[in-house]
């Protein structure tokens, strides 16, 4: 059995070292050379996933050509704000027999296009049916130790879901399906920028009331928009909406929920970007959420005072104290019973 990987950072090394446990060969695409290198003669990957031990029958390579003519099913972990290109030059290889499962967590910046329409755009139309995604509650760190972790594979067409269900599921990994595509991937996009969020009130030293708050609102705002874009609302009440939440929020393993902690502790947005190998997804999500978010005239209070702490100076501090002063509101539309007074 192979699978073919399109991308070697933290999340596609996870994969294939659990794929590779399982009995499949792997073969793994790399934009770096010396990630590669370092693969193939150390058996690591230090630059995206330190401390793993990559199983031989893992082959790491910098021809995506080569990985793609051998393996029908392929998983694709690319950045978002990455993927349309990447899917550019893969598309020359692409076959109707291939199956392409991607695992981003952002939207486009510009197009605010979901991955999947991004990936859709690109291809020819008799490869619409082959896309699908996994997303959930999974830190690569504790996938690739083999710590039980439970994820969601979606795709309009159920029989992809299920392909992905089938080759991904294992002891480790349990694996349910979706036929909500959209929900799923604007669940796994927008639960980064409440970490980012929640990562900022860390920072300013508040406590566990104030990133419950959060949470709990920010999935308020999930739903909104969501459901505003087509999605199910109770996608979102599942792995790859709350259960992505809660980890990416709570998790010293979150990049975002850092790069919050970074921010509220007077670090730039630039300085937090070049600070590190790996994509703060989170960033540039907010942007695009709050974008989506005026298109469809959907209130967003939270990711737009994120927005203005991003990339309009807005204090932290006073961002907080904006949101804690809005005016009052029920938490949801249910109305009161009527009751008699005594």
């Amino acid at each position: 059995m192979r699978v073919g990987i399109i991308g070697a950072g933290g999340w596609g090394t996870a994969l294939a070292v659990l794929m590779a446990e399982e009995g499949y060969v792997v073969d793994l695409w790399a934009r770096e050379q010396e990630v590669t290198d370092e693969i193939t003669i150390c058996r690591t990957n230090n630059t995206f996933l330190e401390g793993i031990s990559i199983p031989e029958n893992v082959g790491a390579t910098c021809n995506m050509e080569e990985v793609i003519e051998r393996n029908r099913f392929l998983l694709m972990p690319v950045p978002a704000q990455h993927m349309r290109s990447v899917i550019r030059k893969a598309r020359p290889f692409l076959t109707k027999k291939h199956v392409l499962i991607h695992a981003a967590k952002g939207i486009e910046e510009g197009t605010l296009m979901r991955m999947s329409e991004v990936i859709t755009q690109e291809l020819p139309g008799e490869l619409a049916n082959n896309i699908g995604v996994i997303s959930g509650p999974s830190h690569a760190e504790e996938v690739a130790r083999k710590v039980p972790t439970a994820i969601v594979a979606a795709s309009c067409h159920e029989p992809v879901a299920k392909r992905a269900q089938e080759m991904l599921m294992c002891s480790t990994l349990r694996v349910y399906t979706s036929g909500d595509i959209i929900g799923v991937e604007l669940g796994g996009a927008l639960k980064n920028v409440i970490a980012l969020g929640t990562g900022v009130s860390d920072g300013l030293g508040f406590g566990d009331n104030t990133r419950a708050a959060l949470m709990t609102r920010g999935i308020a705002e999930m739903v909104r928009l969501g459901t505003a874009l087509g999605a199910n609302p109770m996608t979102f009440a599942g792995l790859s909406g709350m259960g992505d939440v809660i980890v990416t929020c709570m998790s010293m393993y979150s990049r975002n929920r850092r790069a919050g902690m970074e921010i509220a502790h007077g670090k730039s947005v630039t300085g937090v970007i070049g600070s590190t190998s790996m994509v703060v997804e989170g960033i540039s999500t907010t942007g695009a959420a709050v974008a989506l978010s005026e298109n469809c005239d959907v209130e967003m209070p939270i990711a737009s005072k994120l927005h203005s702490v991003l990339f309009s100076g807005l204090d932290p501090r006073k961002a907080v104290e904006d949101l804690m002063l809005r005016m009052p509101v029920p938490e949801t539309r249910l109305k009161f019973e009527n009751t008699t007074e005594q």
